[in-house]
């Protein structure tokens, strides 16, 4: 499914329920995360690298990495969700799996399979410098589909 949703493009209403949603996060603000790319069922936010996200080595801290990832996860399954309902998160798992060094963390949710209440993302964060990309973490997400109240 993630596939083929890759190529498909957003109704103009989507994307503007999407961004308007993230413009509303407090914590995405804080960290200075930013919406970079929305297509359906695939979502990339952008997090610069900047002290008052890094941990004691100079790292981007995990936490910093995993919440911009959980939300890229969550706003991806958004983009399939009809009008009148909301995303939440029900579980998350994630391996960090290098230190996550660089000018920006790019996180990626990606679709896997979209249900009616539950849907199934993948998540990925890159630590980017210039032009060199590395794998800094990765993980799968449930998330619920509610209705707006």
């Amino acid at each position: 499914m993630a596939d083929r949703t890759h190529r498909e493009t957003l109704a103009p209403d989507v994307e503007e329920r999407i961004r308007t949603s993230f413009e509303s996060q407090g914590l995405m603000a804080h960290l200075g995360a930013r919406l970079t790319h929305v297509a359906p069922g695939r979502v990339h936010i952008v997090l610069p690298s900047r002290p008052e996200v890094t941990q004691q080595n100079g790292y981007v801290h995990a936490g910093a990495t995993s919440a911009v990832a959980d939300t890229a996860g969550g706003y991806a399954a958004y983009t399939l969700f009809p009008a009148g309902t909301e995303v939440l998160t029900v579980e998350y798992k994630i391996n960090l799996l290098a230190p996550a060094v660089g000018d920006h963390i790019e996180a990626i949710g990606t679709v896997l399979k979209a249900g009616r209440t539950l849907t199934v993302c993948t998540l990925e964060a890159y630590a980017v410098q210039g032009e060199q990309r590395t794998l800094v973490a990765n993980g799968q997400q449930t998330l619920i589909r509610i209705a707006k109240s």
